[in-house]
């Protein structure tokens, strides 16, 4: 997806947990490990730009974890959304950036499907000793959210 604005974007990232791993995958322009994720579209609320960029990149189903149980309808039509379980804001250029909604999220296969488009040279389900070797230079944002994801929802199932 496009930019849509010039000097700020929401994105979103997702951490998701199956058994006692969590997925990253090495980004196909940057080269780098990162989370599944990318850019909330114009007609879509972050918790559906969470499901839909999991779907469109790796093809799995999940469920985000609602830590606050916020996913609400109120009489008046309100909708309570899942929060992120962290935010942060990174700098893409000298004149953009992206705020992140950073979200965690189970899954019961770990069966990775790539679509057409969402292509990654490398796709791994990350033990917390993998996220601890120096085999894989993660950032250092990367692997405390991992550990996060794995202390948080996993659990061996």
């Amino acid at each position: 997806m496009p930019h849509i604005h010039d000097k700020i974007d929401f994105t979103v990232e997702v951490f998701i947990v199956h058994k006692n791993t969590v997925l990253l995958r090495k980004h196909d322009k940057y080269k780098i490990w990162l989370s599944v994720g990318g850019h909330v579209e114009l007609d879509e609320d972050p918790n559906a730009a969470a499901v839909r960029e999991v779907k469109e990149e790796v093809g799995l189903s999940i469920k985000l974890w609602d830590r606050d149980h916020q996913a609400k309808v109120f009489s008046d039509g309100t909708i309570g959304l899942i929060a992120p379980v962290f935010l942060n804001c990174n700098r893409i250029s000298e004149t953009h950036q992206h705020i992140t909604f950073v979200y965690f999220a189970k899954t019961q296969s770990n069966v990775i499907v790539q679509g057409e488009t969402e292509i990654s040279d490398d796709i791994h389900w990350f033990t917390k000793e993998d996220l601890d070797s120096s085999k894989y230079d993660l950032r250092e944002n990367i692997k405390y959210y991992a550990h996060e994801a794995l202390a948080a929802l996993g659990n061996g199932m």
